[in-house]
C-alpha cells in the first residue's frame, strides 16, 4: 500500500515537471530579445549597402516615408546593427539586425521595421546611445512614430 502511494506521488511529481517544462518552452519565444549585434561592425563598409538613390524607386516605394526612412536608415546605419527587429524578421528571414531590414525592400513593406528605422535615426540625433535606444524599443517606444510624418 505504501509503495503505490509513492507511485502515485512520482507520477504526480514527474507530470508538473513535463508540464512546467513544457510551458516554459512555448512562453520564452515571446521574451526572447531578436537578433541584433551588441556593438558597432567593425566596418561599415564590409556590410551589404543599405537601398538608396535609383533603389528607392518602384512600386515597393510608394510612399514618401518609405524613401525617407530608408534615407534615415542609411545615415544611421552603425545604429541599426546594433538593434533587434520586433517584426521576428530573424525569424523569418535570417535578419542579423534592424540594419538588415534596410539591405533590401523588407523596410518598405514592413511598419514595425520602418517605425524602428525612424525612431532610432530620431534618438540618435537627440544624442541617445545605442543601448539606449534598444532598451525604448524593447519597451515598445517606436509604435509612437507616425509613418505618414516622415
Amino acid at each position: 500500500m505504501q509503495w503505490m502511494k509513492s507511485m502515485r506521488w512520482a507520477a504526480a511529481i514527474a507530470l508538473a515537471v513535463v508540464t512546467v517544462a513544457s510551458y516554459a518552452q512555448w512562453m520564452n519565444p515571446a521574451y526572447e530579445v531578436p537578433a541584433y549585434h551588441p556593438s558597432a561592425p567593425l566596418k561599415v563598409s564590409a556590410l551589404p549597402p543599405i537601398l538608396s538613390g535609383r533603389q528607392l524607386t518602384g512600386p515597393n516605394f510608394r510612399y514618401p516615408w518609405q524613401v525617407h526612412v530608408y534615407q534615415k536608415a542609411a545615415k544611421v546605419s552603425s545604429v541599426l546593427y546594433q538593434l533587434p527587429c520586433y517584426c521576428r524578421c530573424d525569424r523569418e528571414l535570417g535578419h542579423t539586425s534592424l540594419r538588415s531590414c534596410f539591405e533590401g525592400l523588407h523596410g518598405s513593406e514592413c511598419s514595425t521595421c520602418a517605425k524602428e528605422g525612424a525612431y532610432a535615426y530620431q534618438q540618435t540625433r537627440l544624442g541617445k546611445t545605442p543601448a539606449q535606444i534598444r532598451a525604448a524599443i524593447e519597451r515598445g517606444a517606436f509604435e509612437s512614430i507616425n509613418l505618414d510624418n516622415e
